[in-house]
């Protein structure tokens, strides 16, 4: 079967609603109508990043504060937080170890345990601000709550940021996002001014599943094409070793630490293959393994795809009938998928220090 983005939606993500058609009963807002409407984006306040998700915990805070005051010192803070969630789960683990047997087992085995789940959401606010780092190295504002961004009933968020949401990714990628947006939200790349602009309407729980399922996209689009570039080391005869050698000195994009624990799936790949381009590489996929690249491999990122979406959209089931455009929706979606990718590096990134809680 050949490969097109079309399958891999439809196999792995949602059975997407009908793309959005311009609203042919109303011309398209002039630009200087247009400006007049509210437009909201997200920027950093005295005293909050103004995310969606505002961290509730004492390492959440504390990493959003120092984004704020003293970002050249963001890199160490989170080491050094990672490191102290791993001590607070070892020391509370051992207590238990120890008192196991005694009067105060029970006590200690419940502590560890409230432990385990107080450090688990710290590592969710640790990850969600590494996830805003990355944005913010773009200049890119996490878009705000909608019901910020609504006024009259109509959706409209500026500046688009597309070329910086767009920067991240390959050649190859884009081919596959472009085709994308056509098929979930019915944009072309030749559009023009007015059509990109035009009025269209879209439910609110269909403009919901499609940022979560472009969540999805951008997470399996990254950890495809690094799986891809992995295995292109097995075009030539090298030895195994070579390549397990390059598994483990394999950076992650987060900071530049190394992850030796990379988990690379199964695939159809035999090590004789020519050299081929990712579009060709994952013709060879089956159903299973395009949805195995698709899950994201912890329970904590699982959480923070459900919080961001629920902080973004609040009733995520509203049948609400939200007028927009073709800009505001491919903007939507374009942070969705960068979501998705920095998802997967921030992944890879707390790994080297602090045991997630992988997915069954």
């Amino acid at each position: 079967m050949e490969y097109s983005v079309n399958r891999l939606v439809t196999v792995n993500f949602y059975s997407s609603p009908s793309p959005p058609k311009p609203h042919t009963h109303r011309r398209s807002l002039p630009l200087t109508k247009r400006c007049r409407l509210r437009v909201v984006v997200a920027g950093a306040s005295g005293y909050s990043l103004n995310t969606p998700v505002e961290p509730v915990t004492p390492a959440g805070r504390f990493l959003s504060s120092v984004l704020m005051n003293e970002r050249t010192a963001f890199h160490d803070a989170v080491a050094e937080t990672l490191e102290k969630l791993v001590a607070d789960v070892d020391e509370a683990c051992k207590r238990r170890v120890l008192t196991a047997g005694s009067s105060e087992g029970v006590l200690h085995r419940r502590i560890a345990d409230l432990k385990a789940q107080e450090c688990k959401t710290s590592v969710e606010d640790v990850m969600y601000m590494l996830i805003f780092y990355k944005f913010s190295e773009l200049r890119v504002h996490l878009i705000p709550p909608l019901s910020k961004c609504i006024y009259n009933n109509r959706l409209e968020i500026l500046p688009s940021k597309d070329w910086e949401l767009e920067s991240i990714h390959t050649f190859e990628i884009l081919e596959m996002i472009r085709e994308y947006l056509t098929f979930v939200i019915g944009w072309r790349s030749d559009f023009n001014v007015t059509e990109t602009w035009a009025t269209t309407k879209i439910k609110h729980s269909n403009l919901c599943q499609i940022y979560t399922a472009s969540i999805l996209f951008g997470y399996f689009l990254k950890s495809t094409s690094i799986r891809h570039q992995l295995e292109l080391m097995l075009v030539d005869p090298v030895d195994d070793m070579i390549m397990n050698s390059y598994i483990c000195r394999t950076k992650n994009l987060v900071f530049g630490y190394t992850h030796n624990k990379m988990k690379v799936p199964a695939s159809p790949f035999d090590g004789t293959k020519e050299r081929e381009n990712l579009l060709s590489y994952l013709n060879g996929f089956t159903p299973d393994s395009l949805a195995e690249c698709a899950q994201p491999n912890s329970k904590e990122a699982l959480n923070l795809i459900t919080k961001h979406t629920f902080a973004l959209f609040g009733d995520v089931e509203s049948e609400n009938v939200i007028s927009t455009s073709f800009a505001t929706l491919k903007r939507l979606v374009l942070e969705a998928i960068a979501f998705g990718s920095f998802l997967w590096d921030t992944e890879e990134y707390v790994k080297t220090v602090y045991t997630l809680e992988e997915i069954n």
